[in-house]
């Protein structure tokens, strides 16, 4: 007879064997744009954060880039998403995006992903962090992409975190900041800002040191606090 707590370990082993083994099979090679080695290491990185479940409660699955995966981090484990109340499970992969061509290496936009992932952990609530690498995007593809994950979400609870003020990328920051806040209303979703932090960012200028990691989950955890949805998603009429 299992034990509450052993119980929960195996049920939460499970979930995680199951959203791996869901990303290992979505995760088609594609050596389109970024190239196949660069590709096939975002994979592989995908994959092991997939792997790693933090926390207790219910259930969190966080859809995101290569933030969430903790790119540049010699333990992705310590990704900003950790810091997160609740069961969480990471469904990133590094330069995706809300844009179908935000990324080189295939079919790994948001509404790409989402479906698997959402099917693998079954969340209460969805937090979906990006918007740094649709800075070259036009709008309507970020709004194509943003109307695909919304109906992927339907009926789900969810919060939209946006893009921080990354130097290398910061003048493209607000343009696609106003694009997610101003959809995030149109889906009734709230929208957490991002662009007000003062982080500490890699020599590339683009990816958080493990300190601005931690600084960006405990804003990112206090604000969804603050306005987390008891309503889910809805698709606008």
């Amino acid at each position: 007879m299992l034990h509450r707590g052993n119980l929960r370990r195996v049920v939460g082993a499970s979930v995680a064997v199951t959203l791996l083994a869901a990303l290992i099979s979505f995760y088609v090679a594609d050596r389109a744009g970024a190239g196949p080695t660069r590709c096939q290491q975002h994979r592989a990185d995908a994959r092991e954060r997939a792997g790693i479940v933090t926390g207790e409660g219910e259930r969190v699955l966080v859809i995101g880039d290569s933030w969430s995966v903790g790119l540049g981090q010699d333990d992705l484990a310590r990704s900003w998403a950790t810091q997160l109340a609740g069961e969480v499970h990471v469904a990133g992969f590094s330069g995706s995006g809300f844009s179908e061509r935000a990324s080189g290496c295939g079919r790994v936009a948001f509404a790409d992903r989402a479906p698997t992932a959402v099917a693998a952990v079954r969340p209460q609530l969805v937090v979906v962090e990006g918007g740094l690498n649709d800075y070259d995007q036009p709008d309507r593809a970020i709004d194509r992409g943003f109307r695909d994950l919304m109906a992927d979400l339907a009926g789900r609870r969810v919060v939209v975190v946006g893009p921080a003020t990354a130097p290398s990328r910061a003048a493209a920051v607000p343009r696609v900041d106003e694009v997610l806040a101003r959809l995030s209303a149109v889906y009734g979703v709230p929208y957490i800002a991002t662009s007000d932090l003062d982080l500490d960012y890699l020599d590339d200028r683009l990816h958080l040191t493990e300190g601005g990691h931690r600084e960006f989950g405990d804003a990112v955890a206090d604000r969804i606090a603050a306005v987390e949805p008891t309503r889910p998603a809805v698709l606008p009429r």
